[in-house]
């Protein structure tokens, strides 16, 4: 055996060993780096409670919830009127009678389940044990065998799969399922089918679909009275294809994928709605080739129109449009335009139609940062709901009753900051209705008098509260026990402001140190890079971003930023990528590295490395080219690599090839090749499709031809996510860290 394989038995050898002295020393005293590493890919795991998800009951108002472990579970009742919270079940009383039906006492310390169902109007509930579904009266604890649900007995009311997934963060399609719950609409054959529920009797609605000019389900909308279907046909007999290649299969095969390249054809969509007791089939005209895309929005009360926007290619046009489903007539309700871009937010803008169907809110940027505006249905602007130099960002619920629109936005000086505000329907009243620094996510009772209010920051604990609807707190329910993390001597990470490249905007960040963070040290430096336009990548939560939270724990200082041309800033800020892609985002990391370093003395950057993925890992090829001098190790996984081998989406913030051909030729990394010095990594699944596995092919021929060095780790059948291979893409960067960063030169 060779000295280098002993090395490697004696490390697997002795890892249960180190794991288990992991679990009661402290982190100054742990050895093993891949222990360290591993350890807080499970952070989560050492934040306990500080949570809520509230399940809503009959009155409106009150509310259960779980907290604790699954071996000691506690279910809490909160009834806001009464102020009190309480256990819902008597544990022990529970338990006690569980041991005739089951045979012996459930094993748990507390509630054998974390969820039930509330039946015979909430004076019992059931729930699941063993794999058996059981009814328990709340008055008498009296248990006993639920019977068999309809939906169990038979398969007819549930929805088939009828198209896989192909994207990652996609889910496989599946039938949409009427409003009466008496019909699912899907597909076959390339036309369309409903199946009765009951029976599964299978009507065929259209003839006319064919291979590549075929019917989808994906976006349709049923009207509300069940009886239409609005629906898309697509024809992609133009799309430019490209490979997917099932290596692993006994024989290879190849499944050529529509796939739209920049500023190649686009699918042609087809918008209809569909009778589907006469089959009558109404073709909606929509085929402007200056306006291709097009997202179906919803019915009008009644089914009176249906509604639906239309956008050109490059997403600075857009029009919300009315439909008249039983002539196809057309009629145009608003028009959206941009100088640059739209939905500087990373999403299409899709307006939210009030309870009357006579009024919707719209979301706009129009005067720099993204407000609210409130319209009526013929467009007439009724009033302007939010103002301000800060960007608003969801509306969370309407309470047209009293006349209040909640909604989160980032309306603070902490500028990434998420907050709950309302205002009422003329613009008036604008007030915040959460406190505490960091994220807030919201759930409203059903009465709109309360609110849940989970909420974080990169540094704070999470906390539950419950508040009423002007934000009054009514309690606490909830705060985070980090003990767990104490223990480990856990090092908070640090939020910090520093200047990007042009020495006057701001950027926010955050960096990760390990827990045995010696200040007199010299730790290497890794930046965690995402800077793609359609996200913010900086961690705010207390629970999120695990990756540069793991890498710290191996030695090193973690860098997280978000430069110029992300969203969530305003328009100006974003807008600094428009047509330049790639030109200013590596220049603010290397500022902020900079300008972080001077102060502190503990960043070596002599090491200095990157990790990044789709976007990022674009952005991690591209330091490494572009600043060779000041990034030296690089791992870059599904990596968008060249933008002319990019998906359609970039053309909103790059516009169309041919009509940007500098812009596009500057963005491009296989032009830079010849520039790479350090260590690169590059990781790549075969069957991406979010970033194709042409296009590393083409940066891998492009190092080739330069001659320069570099390492790739090809992924059979991976998609653009860490599904399936994630743990071994994990280790893989570790290894590669360890080995050309974190030793000292």
């Amino acid at each position: 055996m060779s000295r280098q394989k002993k090395r490697l038995h004696i490390a697997a050898a002795g890892i249960s060993l180190v794991v288990f002295l992991c679990v009661l020393a402290p982190c100054s005293l742990w050895s093993d780096s891949r222990t360290k590493y591993n350890r807080f890919f499970r952070f989560r795991s050492f934040v306990q409670n500080g949570s809520v998800s509230a399940h809503w009951m009959n009155d409106g108002n009150s509310f259960w919830y779980a907290e604790g472990s699954r071996d000691n579970t506690i279910i809490y009742k909160v009834d806001p009127i009464k102020n009190t919270k309480e256990p819902l079940f008597n544990a022990q009383r529970l338990r006690h009678a569980l041991i005739p039906i089951l045979g012996h006492e459930p094993s748990q310390k507390g509630l054998p389940f974390q969820t039930f169902t509330f039946v015979e109007g909430e004076k019992a509930v059931e729930f699941m044990i063993e794999k058996k579904k059981f009814i328990m009266d709340l008055d008498s604890y009296t248990v006993k065998p639920a019977p068999p649900h309809s939906e169990e007995i038979s398969a007819h009311a549930k929805p088939r799969k009828i198209e896989k997934r192909f994207y990652s963060g996609d889910t496989d399609l599946m039938e949409v399922s009427s409003p009466d719950r008496r019909w699912f609409l899907g597909t076959e054959n390339y036309n369309l089918y409903i199946r009765t529920q009951h029976d599964s009797r299978v009507e065929r609605l259209t003839e006319d679909g064919i291979k590549d000019r075929e019917w989808t389900v994906r976006g349709a909308r049923w009207s509300p009275d069940s009886r239409m279907i609005a629906i898309k046909k697509v024809d992609q007999r133009q799309v430019h294809r490209f490979p997917i290649v099932r290596w692993l299969n006994e024989e290879e095969e190849v499944e050529w994928l529509p796939y739209t390249k920049t500023g190649e054809p686009l699918p042609k969509i087809e918008l209809s709605i569909v009778d589907i007791r006469t089959k009558r089939t109404i073709l909606v005209d929509t085929s402007d080739p200056e306006n291709p895309y097009i997202d179906i929005i919803g019915w009008l009360p009644g089914a009176s129109e249906l509604i639906f926007t239309k956008a050109n290619r490059v997403w600075n046009k857009l029009e919300l449009r009315a439909v008249d489903p039983e002539t196809g007539s057309i009629r145009l309700i608003l028009k959206e335009t941009s100088k640059t871009f739209l939905g500087g937010l990373g999403k299409a803008l899709s307006p939210l139609f009030l309870e009357d169907g006579k009024r919707f809110i719209w979301a706009s940027e129009r005067d720099g940062w993204q407000h609210f505006y409130l319209y009526d249905i013929e467009g007439n602007l009724i009033s302007q709901l939010t103002r301000g130099d800060f960007p608003v960002v969801n509306v969370t619920t309407v309470d047209e009753e009293e006349g209040w629109i909640y909604f989160t936005a980032h309306a603070e000086e902490r500028p990434y900051d998420t907050h709950l505000y309302r205002v009422d329907m003329k613009g008036g009243g604008f007030s915040r209705l959460t406190e505490g620094t960091g994220q807030h996510s919201i759930q409203f009772s059903p009465t709109y008098k309360f609110f849940l209010d989970n909420h974080s920051s990169i540094t704070r604990p999470p906390v539950a509260e419950l508040r009423k609807a002007d934000g009054t707190l009514v309690q606490t329910l909830s705060r985070a026990n980090i003990d767990a993390l104490k223990r480990m001597n856990w090092t908070p990470p640090e939020e910090f402001v520093v200047k990007a490249a042009d020495k006057k905007t701001d950027l926010y960040g955050v960096l990760f140190k390990p827990c045995d963070f010696d200040p007199q040290r010299k730790y290497p430096v890794i930046d965690y890079i995402y800077n793609g336009p359609n996200r913010t990548h900086v961690p705010r939560a207390f629970t999120t971003s695990l990756w540069p939270r793991a890498l710290a724990q191996m030695g090193c200082i973690v860098l997280v930023v978000d430069g110029r041309g992300t969203p969530e800033r305003g328009k100006g800020f974003q807008d600094v990528v428009y047509r330049n892609f790639g030109r200013n985002e590596i220049p603010d990391h290397t500022a902020a590295l900079r300008e972080l370093a001077k102060k502190r003395q503990y960043m070596d950057l002599s090491r200095v490395g990157l990790l990044g993925g789709s976007w990022g890992g674009y952005m991690t090829i591209r330091a490494m080219l572009m600043a060779s001098d000041v990034y030296h190790v690089g791992i870059a996984y599904y990596s968008v690599v060249d933008l002319y081998d990019h998906t359609k989406g970039v053309e909103r913030y790059m516009g169309l090839p041919q009509d940007n051909r500098a812009g596009y030729e500057y963005a491009s990394n296989i032009r830079l090749a010849e520039r790479l010095k350090g260590k690169l990594l590059l990781i790549a699944g075969t069957s991406d499709v979010n970033a194709p596995f042409t296009a590393t092919m083409k940066m891998v021929d492009a190092f080739i031809k330069a001659e320069k060095s570099f390492d790739l780790i090809v992924i059979p059948e991976q998609d653009h996510s860490l599904r399936g291979n994630g743990q071994y893409i994990l280790e893989a960067a570790r290894r590669y860290f360890e080995e050309h960063l974190l030793l000292e030169k």
